[in-house]
């Protein structure tokens, strides 16, 4: 059986903004600060990159952030901790295309509740089902995810938070419609048609046991 979408991320702030616009891109990932009543507690960089883009190299970061009224009563459960998980790429090619993919194949493999929604004006997918629940969605070079296990929602406003500075390019009916484009998707170049007036050798057929190339004269 496989293990529980995102598990292994358990163990994983607004910072201050930027005079009006939108808060910078933190640089390893990650908010590493407390956002809101959600106190920032731990950062972890990451190997495993879960939505994997194929000649899109990645790296990974992951946040956890406690509630501050369970840190005050002294006793921290699954539900009051929210993590984030942020992954980087080089290229956008195939971004979009491979976190709609994988947020398919949970719904249809793994047994999950996928549905489209827009969470504080961010379109996004959110993800439940064994004893978990996340808010998940591609921007610019990036994928963003928000959760944890133990919960039956993730807080709007760790999400308007992390949106403020991903902002989602996810598209509408992401789920029912035709997937997004990405480098699979583009068309194979097509070989010349065969004109027998100017025949060309097909090398990808080429045997040399049983033709030969006229090789080229050297001028004296």
């Amino acid at each position: 059986m496989r293990a529980p979408f995102l598990a292994g991320l358990i163990t994983l702030g607004l910072a201050a903004g930027a005079c009006g616009g939108h808060p910078p891109i933190p640089k390893r990932g990650v908010v590493e600060s407390d956002l809101g009543v959600w106190k920032f507690r731990r950062f972890q960089p990451v190997l495993d990159v879960e939505v994997w883009v194929e000649n899109n190299k990645a790296e990974a970061f992951t946040a956890s952030y406690v509630a501050e009224d369970a840190e005050k009563r002294g006793h921290v459960e699954d539900k009051d901790v929210v993590n984030v998980f942020v992954t980087r790429y080089e290229r956008d090619d195939g971004v979009v295309r491979e976190t709609v993919k994988l947020a398919r194949r949970l719904a249809a493999e793994q047994g999950y509740q996928v549905d489209e929604n827009k969470i504080s004006g961010t379109r996004a997918l959110t993800i439940n089902g064994h004893g978990e629940s996340w808010v998940l969605w591609a921007a610019s070079k990036h994928v963003v995810k928000v959760g944890g296990r133990g919960r039956e929602n993730v807080p709007a406003s760790i999400v308007s938070s992390y949106a403020d500075r991903y902002a989602s390019v996810l598209p509408g009916g992401a789920l029912e419609g035709p997937l997004p484009g990405g480098p699979d998707t583009k068309p194979k170049q097509e070989k010349d048609k065969y004109d027998p007036k100017n025949p060309k050798p097909d090398f990808d057929k080429y045997d040399p046991k049983k033709v030969q190339i006229p090789k080229k004269k050297s001028s004296d």
